[in-house]
């Protein structure tokens, strides 16, 4: 099973930065996708962005032109950098990592990482 942990959340003040990372570990299996989710409480964990391990990338329309994601496959880690954040971006963000071994599809979660933007 893969773990991931995740890192760089924390308090920002509106328009400040963050940089999250998260890094995988226990596979021998290449990762095909990984991303960052994000939720609040009562609500749907949403897609943020999405990075394939050929660099194809995915991002929601609320964070378009303003988070980055990136990944480094030799050391199995993503990066989400978060610019120009908002208040309403304040969630606990998850790392996700998606894989398969022949047909069979699999997936990981972390355990979140609390970002929080003051207005």
């Amino acid at each position: 099973q893969v773990q991931l942990v995740e890192s760089g959340g924390g308090l920002v003040q509106a328009g400040g930065s963050l940089r999250l990372s998260c890094a995988a570990s226990g596979t021998r299996y290449a990762i095909n996708i990984m991303g960052w989710y994000r939720q609040n409480p009562g609500k749907q964990r949403e897609l943020v962005a999405t990075i394939t391990n050929v660099g194809s990338t995915n991002y929601a329309d609320s964070v378009k032109g303003r988070f980055t994601i990136s990944r480094d496959n030799a050391r199995n880690t993503v990066f989400l950098q978060m610019n120009s954040l908002k208040p309403e971006d304040t969630a606990v963000y998850y790392c996700n990592a998606v894989w398969w071994v022949f047909t069979t599809r699999y997936d990981s979660w972390g355990q979140g990482t609390q970002v929080t933007v003051s207005s």
